[in-house]
């Protein structure tokens, strides 16, 4: 190895725990709000990225017949709790069930967008209402279930939408393009204008997230959730908005993931898995609730991923998921135990 090659190394792995990043960020939010350790947070990424891929052939993306589906669900599901006496908040309910997915609809079906800025705002209206759908079918029934049970739910429910995946979308895999074709020069460093984008998409989405949680009263109460979910309650805090939000930024976070890795690598149905996979050991690192360590776990992970592809391709993998074992052993030296607070 030269200082070519490890600059080389550095810059792609820089590129890759930047993805890993805005992963880590999805899962540290939700499990923070609602306990949920989100499995399927790089099933977003795929759909976004094979959703833009169809909507670049010229046809309707496979996404919105799911949401079509998950919204019908979860407007049957909301019906049978109205009728069995349970306050509903139909405002919310279709605002997520009707008015986003007839907009994704709307712009899919009669808009047709052209271009790829066009196009990539479609594809994040397709993803965006697929978090709370899914949060809304799937967990808010099981609030009150052991962090172990949402873990099995979250593995099911992978499954699920992989095997979803593969029946939307097929077996073979796509691209799509670049948002900059642009190429600089530094030193004997060849930098693509995917690689300032990608860098510069996730600082600007890192940024929006500080904003929205310090200066916004739903980023405070999302916060405060997290912190303490009773007390968020008793205050007036609607916890179960709060779920819907925290799922809606995870699959934001995803689709535009999703978007940002597509003209780099192949995207296949059940990509994202490894990617999320990734995303989650940067968010142990951060111990399921330090942002800004979960970021600095992200940057160890693509570095860490980068190098021993060089070194050990062949155990890449391997080394990347072995960082779990340390951290999780200097955690439990260094930790007290705390009872659930519900």
């Amino acid at each position: 190895m030269d200082l070519q090659i490890a600059l080389l190394l550095g810059q792609d792995g820089l590129v890759n725990g930047a993805i890993y990043g805005l992963m880590a960020l999805a899962l540290v939010l939700v499990f923070s709000v609602t306990r949920v350790i989100f499995i399927p947070q790089g099933e977003f990424v795929a759909f976004g990225a094979l959703s833009l891929a169809m909507l670049q052939q010229g046809r309707v993306p496979a996404t919105l017949w799911m949401l079509c589906a998950l919204s019908l669900a979860v407007l049957a599901v909301e019906a049978w709790r109205s009728s069995r006496g349970t306050a509903v908040n139909w405002f919310a309910a279709l605002g997520w069930c009707v008015a986003l997915p007839g907009l994704a609809a709307a712009m899919v079906l009669l808009w047709k967008p052209q271009g790829l800025w066009a196009q990539s705002l479609t594809t994040l209206l397709l993803i965006a209402p697929l978090g709370p759908l899914l949060y809304r079918l799937i967990y808010r029934p099981l609030a009150g279930a052991t962090t172990l049970m949402l873990l099995i739910v979250s593995v099911a429910l992978h499954l699920v939408l992989v095997g979803a995946g593969l029946l939307f979308f097929g077996a073979e895999g796509s691209r799509t393009p670049a948002f900059s074709e642009a190429q600089f020069q530094l030193g004997d460093i060849n930098i693509s204008g995917q690689f300032l984008v990608v860098l510069g998409v996730t600082a600007l989405l890192v940024l929006v997230l500080f904003v929205f949680f310090e200066r916004t009263m739903v980023g405070k109460a999302l916060r405060a959730v997290a912190v303490n979910r009773v007390g968020a309650r008793l205050m007036g805090i609607p916890t179960d908005m709060s779920g819907d939000v925290s799922f809606a930024l995870a699959a934001v976070i995803g689709g535009i993931s999703g978007l940002l890795i597509g003209p780099i690598t192949t995207i296949y149905y059940d990509t994202g898995f490894l990617i999320g996979l990734k995303g989650f050991v940067a968010a142990i690192v951060g111990g399921l609730a330090s942002y800004p360590i979960a970021l600095a776990g992200s940057l160890l992970v693509g570095q860490l991923e980068s190098f021993s592809s060089f070194w050990a391709s062949a155990y890449k993998e391997v080394l990347v998921f072995t960082l779990i074992i340390p951290v999780l052993w200097w955690r439990s030296r260094n930790s007290r135990h705390v009872e659930d607070e519900e």
